[in-house]
């Protein structure tokens, strides 16, 4: 099995990112980051993207936790590692979509899954 290195990975969000139109971009003046961090929430669940919004008023952009996807898919065939990056980056970008239209729905549907995930 080949796994998808680092420098691999940012290859494959930029050609990604490249293949969506500039219009799904507007407002994310501070882009698409992949970092190699490994995250996991209060409930020890991973995380494996975030869409952050600066409090400060200094920008929105989406991280992609190289990382945490490492942890969780780590040992997927390279082309389904690929797909992993793209369902978190179509997702962080749904976020924001859904922010700029001051829509929460897929916030309050992430929230309620994870409720059901964890048994509340």
């Amino acid at each position: 099995m080949i796994i998808l290195t680092f420098e691999e990975a940012q290859e494959t969000l930029t050609q990604l990112i490249d293949d969506l139109p500039d219009e799904i971009f507007k407002g994310l003046n501070c882009g698409v980051a992949l970092v190699p961090d490994v995250l996991f929430d209060e409930n020890g669940l991973l995380i494996l993207g975030q869409y952050h919004v600066d409090p400060n008023g200094l920008g929105r952009y989406v991280t992609i936790n190289y990382g945490s996807l490492m942890h969780n898919y780590g040992f997927l065939p390279a082309e389904a590692f690929r797909e992993k990056i793209k369902e978190v980056l179509n997702h962080e970008l749904v976020h924001h979509l859904e922010n700029m239209a001051g829509d929460r729905s897929l916030e309050i549907e992430d929230a309620i899954n994870k409720r059901r995930y964890l048994g509340y």
